[in-house]
């Protein structure tokens, strides 16, 4: 099962964003961009569109820069940007889908949707181009801040002066992916954090596209834009009227465990953001569009849609 297009859309930062669309059958009541997570690829949503369609929405993935098929200059596999702009580039090549999304959709509502680095990159995109969507879903977004935040970047600035900002960081890894794969209890692969399903990982792992090392350079873009969106004084009033679903789940070590989503949602909260539903599946690892019991978790969303952001 993919999607029934795949093509190559000229973002105007200049990179050659590969996207994927899936139609929606019937009459529309809106569209849905998905932004995919860190070392992994928008086909891999390929199943989560199909639901979305059955449903009414226009789905659009792409795959970011330094991921999957997308080339861009200065953007080797495992950066965004070896020139140090890498968060803005992130950022104007979703503007620039959603540039093309509007002018073929013209009325329709427009819904960001992000998993893990993906839910942090479509807050930060909600945050600054309120004016551009209907709502914002972040799931499992590992939206640590704070003392855990500064350390990873202090770490991050010892590697880029020992090697520089375009070579696979060599301690981040280790203090993510390496210490996420221990919390799992007699894992059968360093992957299992993933999922419970066990297909689901064992694709991953075999998916030349999934898994690699992200430099130097892409962790500290991540975690500068984990430190804007858990910033959330500094959101603009239209980022606070707009509707937000965050998800996280109990068994998600990159989230410590889910605990991160439920503080951002309290910070946005307190902030006096209109619109912030929070949602924790105890049982879920990191991937819930891909775990056990994933078809409750998108029936609440599309039930969330429904209610949130009425058809256009």
């Amino acid at each position: 099962m993919g999607f029934s297009e795949t093509r190559t859309h000229a973002s105007a930062t200049g990179a050659a964003l590969a996207l994927r669309h899936q139609p929606a059958k019937g009459k529309a009541a809106g569209v849905v961009h998905i932004l995919h997570g860190l070392a992994e690829h928008s086909a891999r949503y390929a199943a989560f569109a199909q639901v979305l369609s059955a449903a009414g929405y226009h789905v659009y993935a792409h795959d970011h820069r330094g991921h999957g098929f997308t080339q861009a200059p200065g953007a080797p596999a495992g950066s965004f940007d070896t020139g140090g702009d890498g968060v803005r580039l992130v950022l104007d090549d979703v503007s620039s889908v959603q540039d093309m999304i509007a002018a073929s959709h013209p009325g329709l509502p427009l819904i960001l949707f992000g998993h893990s680095m993906g839910g942090t990159v479509a807050l930060a995109h909600a945050f600054r181009h309120a004016d551009r969507i209907a709502g914002c879903v972040a799931w499992n977004a590992s939206l640590t801040a704070g003392l855990a935040g500064r350390a990873a970047k202090a770490v991050l600035a010892w590697e880029r002066f020992r090697l520089g900002s375009d070579v696979p960081s060599v301690l981040l890894p280790k203090l993510t992916f390496g210490a996420w794969a221990k919390s799992v209890k007699d894992r059968r692969t360093e992957f299992d954090w993933l999922s419970r399903d066990v297909s689901v990982v064992d694709a991953y792992i075999a998916d030349p596209l999934c898994g690699w090392p992200a430099s130097v350079g892409m962790w500290s873009d991540i975690l500068d834009m984990v430190f804007e969106v858990t910033d959330v004084g500094n959101a603009p009033a239209k980022a606070r009227r707009l509707p937000y679903h965050l998800l996280g789940g109990g068994r998600d070590p990159a989230t410590a465990f889910g605990k991160a989503v439920k503080t951002q949602a309290e910070r946005m909260r307190s902030a006096r953001f209109d619109a912030v539903t929070l949602r924790l599946r105890p049982e879920m690892r990191h991937e819930t569009l891909n775990e056990v019991g994933r078809e409750e978790a998108i029936g609440e969303l599309l039930d969330w849609l429904r209610v949130k952001v009425p058809a256009g």
